[in-house]
């Protein structure tokens, strides 16, 4: 059986680390043409120099911040010209910050939402004139914050959430046409997104910033490597939900059986005390 994904054009944001860089990998391997693109050079180069001696012999990579309109406009007809229509969209770049709404300057929040929020949503325009033309498929990076919300995350749960509803619309908008839209939602993955979290206010029981990503190291039960795995199978599928981790699978269930208790039932797997 023939890869899906050998001979496609890929697109692939926040391609200079993490979920991002792990499915570049993934997909030189399989032999597919790809447009990589990072706010981070360094890091972008670094995915480069793992990719070298792979498969794919069609790359190119941009530095791109999705946060710019502009600059998003001006990066898909490029895609076009030296790779031709996108087949697959991979939204990945996004960033995370902590602290409880108020102690969060509007700034905060609003970074936080024109960068995963926004950046989906001015990429997948971008692009769907490519996607409509190949009847290729977009895959958006959500969480299991797009499904729970959890105190000191309001920035980033409005924009998971909102990624959600986004591509959940857009998957039944666009299902006539033959593009299939795919929302993501990984739990806790090893990528480095906690450790580089800004911070606004630390969460009650953390003293510093080392402490916050100590507990997320605690929950991060799946490789980058594996998340990769579980999305492009998921894409070739055109599912339009994908959960990462055991863990993503019992908060998904809890949401959905209990969708106004689910907070205590979360307090009680952590061992806190329910008031």
């Amino acid at each position: 059986m023939s890869d899906p994904f050998r001979g496609k054009v890929c697109v692939v944001t926040g391609a200079g680390s993490g979920i991002g860089r792990a499915l570049a990998i993934t997909l030189a391997k399989r032999g597919a043409g790809l447009a990589l693109s990072d706010i981070n050079p360094a890091g972008l180069a670094e995915t480069q120099r793992l990719i070298d001696g792979e498969s794919s012999n069609r790359i190119r990579t941009d530095t791109l911040d999705v946060a710019d309109a502009g600059a998003i406009e001006r990066y898909a007809p490029l895609v076009r010209e030296s790779l031709g229509p996108a087949d697959y969209v991979f939204n990945v770049a996004g960033l995370s910050r902590i602290g409880a709404f108020k102690d969060t300057p509007l700034s905060s929040i609003e970074k936080v939402i024109d960068v995963n929020y926004w950046g989906v949503v001015r990429m997948s325009k971008a692009f769907l004139p490519q996607l409509l033309e190949t009847r290729g498929g977009l895959i958006n990076i959500s969480s299991v914050f797009g499904l729970i919300a959890v105190p000191g995350q309001s920035h980033y749960c409005s924009s998971k959430f909102a990624v959600r509803g986004f591509s959940e619309t857009l998957a039944s908008e666009l299902e006539a046409d033959g593009v299939r839209v795919t929302s993501v939602h990984p739990g806790g993955v090893a990528t480095n997104i906690a450790r580089n979290a800004a911070i606004d206010a630390l969460p009650e029981g953390a003293a510093s910033a080392a402490d916050v990503a100590a507990s997320f190291d605690k929950i991060a039960i799946t490789s980058a490597e594996k998340a990769a795995e579980i999305i492009l199978k998921g894409a070739a599928k055109g599912k339009r939900r994908v959960l990462i981790g055991r863990d993503a699978r019992v908060i998904s269930f809890l949401q959905r059986l209990f969708p106004s208790s689910y907070p205590t039932f979360l307090k009680l797997l952590r061992g806190e005390a329910v008031h």
